[in-house]
């Protein structure tokens, strides 16, 4: 009934993810490619988890 006040789990996921994307960008900009890696590989791994989280599960 109400479903508007349920917190969506992904929002927080995709902002976080977005947010470390544009870090690691700055910091490929500066030179700095091991701080890029690393906040590039903590990215994918929120982006697995956000793919996880939407995608439907098809066994149930």
């Amino acid at each position: 009934m109400f479903s508007f006040f349920k917190s969506n789990p992904t929002k927080k996921l995709t902002k976080r993810h977005s947010m470390l994307l544009e870090q690691a960008m700055q910091a490929q900009r500066r030179g700095d490619i091991k701080t890029y890696s690393l906040l590039t590989a903590e990215a994918e791994e929120i982006f697995a988890q956000i793919k996880t989280i939407n995608s439907p599960d098809k066994n149930s």
